[in-house]
């Protein structure tokens, strides 16, 4: 049996997330089934129907949306029929474009946090372990780069920082590690494929590690798949609510801060790793200054 990554990423438009973060969790083989199952049920239990019948995802941007707490402080916490009643209404006139009345926005509201805290206690009962690199917003190799390794062919530090991290838990399990990622514009992950394939048969330490991971990414369509709907909700906190030592931006949402970092900084992975021969504490969260140049 094996684990499964599930990745994606945040702020890498440049536009109004003040780092970029690529990350997600790692969730056994075994536990997928009843993880998906319970997804699927928790979100009907919170809004009393499936998202996708509304043309909408589980995306941390649109159930962490600043709005959405708003929305949800306008009244105590309803009942939880009456919250599902009145956010099927609401999602019914998003789809005809109609406006909601006040008790509606706040069910949404209610609903969309209901949610998340779900999932969050649902990643700890099934054991998923979360992995991420953070960068700071929009940094660019160095000019001098050179031919040899155009960026356009190397894997970024950052994003093997946080695989070095997935293959000491796997090896700490004695198991194998897939990656799968939410699909983009094709060029952009065939892109993504080919410095992978650099990394793990031009490298030493990438051809040792692709002894426990899996080289070769699965791309699916997000909406087509919970766990990496999951994973967008993860990595949005992180880059809104979650600082590490050595990260100048304050948190944008003071809010998630305050509720999920904790649940972040808990179930990120944390074990034994080695460099050079000498072992090291680490987490599966990790900041990363300056993915382009050699630390010293």
């Amino acid at each position: 049996m094996s684990y499964l990554l599930f990745l994606d990423e945040s702020g890498h438009d440049h536009r109004n997330l003040p780092y970029e973060v690529h990350g997600g969790f790692a969730l056994h083989a075994r536990k997928l089934w009843p993880f998906v199952k319970a997804l699927s049920t928790l979100e009907q239990a919170s809004f009393g129907d499936h998202l996708h019948r509304f043309k909408k995802e589980i995306k941390g941007c649109r159930l962490l949306d600043k709005d959405r707490f708003k929305f949800a402080a306008q009244a105590p916490e309803m009942e939880d029929a009456e919250r599902r009643k009145h956010c099927l209404v609401f999602l019914s006139k998003g789809l005809r474009k109609q406006q909601p009345t006040r008790d509606e926005f706040t069910a949404y509201g209610q609903a969309c946090l209901t949610m998340v805290r779900g999932v969050f206690d649902l990643l700890d009962q099934h054991e998923a372990s979360i992995f991420a690199s953070i960068i700071p917003r929009g940094l660019r190799p160095p000019k001098d780069t050179p031919s040899h390794l155009s960026p356009e062919d190397v894997l970024r530090k950052d994003l093997i920082f946080m695989l070095e991290r997935y293959f000491y838990m796997l090896e700490y399990q004695n198991e194998t590690g897939l990656l799968v990622m939410d699909e983009s514009e094709k060029m952009q992950d065939r892109r993504f494929v080919r410095r992978m394939e650099w990394y793990f048969k031009e490298t030493s330490k990438g051809r040792y590690r692709s002894t426990r991971i899996v080289p070769s990414p699965f791309f699916v369509a997000s909406d087509m798949a919970y766990p990496v709907q999951v994973a967008d909700m993860l990595i949005y906190a992180i880059n809104v609510g979650l600082r590490l030592p050595g990260m100048s931006e304050k948190v944008a949402r003071p809010e998630v801060a305050e509720e999920f970092a904790p649940f972040l900084d808990r179930l990120q992975w944390r074990g034994d790793g080695y460099r050079d021969g000498v072992a090291f504490k680490t987490q599966g969260i990790v900041y990363v200054p300056d993915p382009y140049t050699a630390r010293k």
